[in-house]
């Protein structure tokens, strides 16, 4: 007997905007691939589970009303008893988003419909007509995480004005050997094509050597023919990489058949023969792993069970699993995201991928419940048992949804994610009134202030979550062509960070004049959980490069006590109090202190952070790039007065265009009081409440962060460490110290790890002993 929802229940199938959650359940990381599968509501296109304890579907249905769903169970195929037909492999694909079809043939599905409403009665899919239909769209629509990562692999690259209103040199022919090789040396690869004369130069020279000799770039300083196209991705399509030396970007040419027309090259005879810029980029952060052997050839151990998930890599999404792997280890997030949450689902009225809560409790439990960390014998590697782990794809389009960086799969910078993870979850558990677990991470420093002249002082407190230490580089030898330095001692990174620091031209209050002062800063309270970020780069040719300086740590705990502040000592004066108009603009220390340790001078780092709307360091730090020779780069950075004191004008202005008071009074706040900008960022925020906007509120419910109480003793708890000469590529793993042993997490890999990197770490995790 046909169930009667499938004929009263109306359906209305997925369009190609529809967020269709068919790999994975949204309140747990149990998958089609699982042995019941998962059920996919075909009203909504929510995806639960159907473990019998979990019971996601069925929450779904009960708290919806939804009636019908598609069980959808995908069973791998044997390759050995696939037909061999003599059919030619297919083609390479040519868009790095999607998943290659040649993988999708690899399996097949098993559907069946059931009501939830008929207590799980079962029928065909094809059982109607319409239900056929809707059954058919949701198996041919793209899942809600491959749309989030087509999303984020492509790059917006449009058009500028040097594209479109290009002006070419009379047409001629060019030969083939003209475009055999650069037109100043030898180099066969890498070859760009200036579309204004034809010229034909290899590409910039990069950090490793490799890339090319500048001659491209060089010819368009000679010239200033702005726009080149690279030879080798053109495509028959008539697509290619295009680039614009004038605005230092990729760019779009919508005419790009008719300019190489011009110099007799036809693009439907062309063949891509060269990996484009992006999949350079991808090829390059590939190359670099870490070990999974000893130093003797052997394996490392894998690791199983409970705490021992690995996260599956989402294209450059490393530096988000290395992190996470981190915090996720410590008791607050598990307390919290683990425990406290369990029930969350039961009662949220939030759809659950969209839900910051149920989000962080499905990372939760399956980072620690062991559900996820099987051995899978079909993907061993050499007989050594490995498991799938878990992909993080819904949390991933979360917390990086509005953010021009961490929304993307271009490589970030795994410090700065920490931060700005920290800055949400503080934002989301604060308009919840809820326990924060990123308070361990919290603490105060104290700055102090001393005119060389009168000798008063002034004394400042800012609340931090971390702290970032220069790592002194001491060459003491050259191999192949690489530099090796002399290991450093942490207490020497923390001297330096406490270190007293020149400030030439200090208006000093008190003398009336510009003298020098000289700052310090120091804790004045210690956090349960220290983080500590190891700057190790410095800038070849305005490049970004890592130096490879081992760090050592003492065999005992990190005693920390000397760094503790003492406030104003007897007979200290102090500086007279500045007005409060003459104060610096509101910026994010942490992104001075990294911009600061690149080279450049503190009033451009805050003009940078202002200017990109204290977007983070390497927002900022491109912004400079870009305006490195503009005038007045280095004038006095304009006061910002009372950073809560916006005009009741601009605050109506954004009231009108539909933002509450609190919403503007934020957008204004962190845009430096600019209108324009502040329309820009609430609609990059739209989940800005503005609550947090009032710190001296939150301070008061908070009370004062860290601890004032000696001793100050810390041990290594976990650290991230990235492997790769740049910033910009390479990979990040995490080392976890549990029940006694060290873990490497290496993506989706987990294994015991008997010697850890401790000395080449990039951001550490102290645990505070007692």
């Amino acid at each position: 007997m046909t169930c009667t929802h499938i004929e009263t229940t109306r359906f209305s199938p997925p369009t190609a905007l529809t967020q269709v959650y068919k790999e994975e359940c949204t309140l747990c990381f149990d998958s089609q691939d699982g042995p019941e599968g998962i059920d996919v509501c075909l009203t909504c296109f929510n995806g639960g589970c159907v473990d019998p304890e979990r019971k996601h579907a069925q929450l779904h249905h009960d708290k919806t009303g939804h009636p019908l769903v598609v069980n959808i169970r995908r069973i791998p195929i044997d390759k050995v008893k696939r037909p061999d037909d003599g059919t030619p492999p297919p083609q390479k694909i040519s868009k790095l988003a999607i998943v290659p079809e040649e993988q999708e043939q690899q399996y097949e599905h098993v559907l069946k419909v059931r009501c939830y409403a008929c207590q799980g009665a079962e029928s065909a899919k094809d059982c109607t007509p319409e239900i056929s239909s809707i059954v058919d769209a949701v198996m041919s629509s793209l899942s809600s995480s491959k749309q989030s990562e087509v999303k984020a692999w492509e790059e917006e690259i449009t058009p500028c004005e040097h594209t479109l209103c290009l002006q070419q040199d009379a047409p001629r022919k060019l030969e083939q050997q003209t475009l055999a090789h650069c037109a100043n040396c030898d180099l066969k690869e890498n070859l760009w094509l200036c579309l204004t004369c034809g010229n034909l130069g290899c590409g910039r020279r990069q950090y490793d050597g490799s890339g090319g000799n500048n001659h491209a770039l060089e010819h368009f300083e000679a010239t200033g023919h702005g726009v080149s196209c690279k030879l080798g991705t053109i495509t028959p399509e008539g697509t290619a990489d295009i680039y614009c030396y004038i605005c230092n970007d990729p760019k779009l040419d919508n005419d790009l058949s008719t300019h190489l027309a011009n110099w007799g090259i036809n693009v439907s005879q062309q063949l891509k023969t060269e990996k484009s810029m992006t999949e350079l980029q991808l090829e390059q952060n590939l190359k670099f792993d870490f070990s999974m052997t000893t130093e003797d050839g052997k394996h490392l151990e894998p690791k199983f069970g409970p705490g021992y998930t690995g996260l599956k890599n989402l294209g450059n999404s490393c530096y988000m699993a290395s992190v996470l792997q981190s915090v996720f280890d410590t008791k607050d997030f598990q307390d919290r995201y683990s425990q406290q949450l369990a029930d969350h689902a039961l009662t949220c009225v939030n759809e659950p991928a969209l839900c910051w809560h149920c989000q962080l409790h499905k990372l939760a439990d399956g980072l620690l419940s062991g559900r996820y960390s099987q051995p899978n014998p079909r993907k061993s590697e050499d007989q050594v048992p490995s498991q799938d782990g878990i992909a993080p794809s819904m949390f991933k389009a979360l917390v990086g949804k509005g953010h021009e960086e961490f929304s993307t799969m271009r490589q970030q910078d795994a410090f700065e994610f920490f931060q700005y993870l920290v800055k949400q979850i503080t934002q989301k558990e604060r308009a919840a009134k809820a326990m924060n677990p990123t308070q361990q991470f919290e603490f105060e420093v104290e700055q102090r202030l001393q005119c060389g002249k009168c000798h008063k002082v002034r004394y400042q407190t800012d609340a931090t979550n971390s702290i970032s230490v220069s790592v002194p580089a001491r060459p003491k030898s050259t191999e192949a062509e690489e530099t090796l330095y002399e290991p450093v001692e942490i207490y020497e990174c923390l001297d330096l960070f406490i270190a007293d620091e020149a400030v030439e031209g200090y208006n000093c209050p008190s003398c009336n004049e510009k003298t020098t002062a000289h700052k310090s800063v120091k804790f004045k309270t210690f956090p349960e959980m220290l983080v500590l970020h190891a700057r190790r780069f410095a800038f070849v040719d305005w490049v970004p490069r890592k130096l490879n300086i081992e760090i050592k740590f003492p065999d005992g705990p990190l005693q920390l006590d000397k760094y503790m502040s003492q406030g104003q000592q007897p007979g200290e004066e102090l500086l007279p109090e500045e007005p409060k108009a003459s104060a610096e603009p509101s910026v994010d220390e942490a992104a001075v202190e990294q911009l600061m340790a690149m080279g450049f001078p503190r009033n451009r780092c805050m003009r940078a952070l202002i200017n990109t709307g204290n977007n983070g360091a390497e927002v900022a730090m491109n912004w400079l790039f870009e305006h490195m020779e503009d005038p007045g780069i280095d004038d006095p950075i304009e006061a910002s007065g009372d950073s809560g004191a916006v005009s009741e004008e601009q605050i109506s202005l954004l009231c009108g265009m539909g933002f509450s008071a609190q919403q503007a009074k934020k957008a204004l706040k962190e845009t430096n009081n600019d209108p324009e900008r502040a329309v820009d960022w609430l609609f990059s925020h739209p989940d800005e409440t503005g609550e947090e906007d009032d710190s001296a509120a939150a301070a008061a419910t908070t009370g004062t962060p860290g601890d004032s109480n000696p001793p100050f003793n810390y041990s290594l708890r976990s650290f991230v460490s990235h492997k790769g000469t740049s910033v910009h590529c390479g990979h990040y793993v995490a080392h976890v110290l549990k029940n006694g042993e060290w873990v490497l997490f290496n993506d989706n890999k987990v294994a015991a790890s008997p010697k850890p990197p401790v000395g080449e770490a990039y951001v550490y995790f102290l645990q505070r002993t007692r």
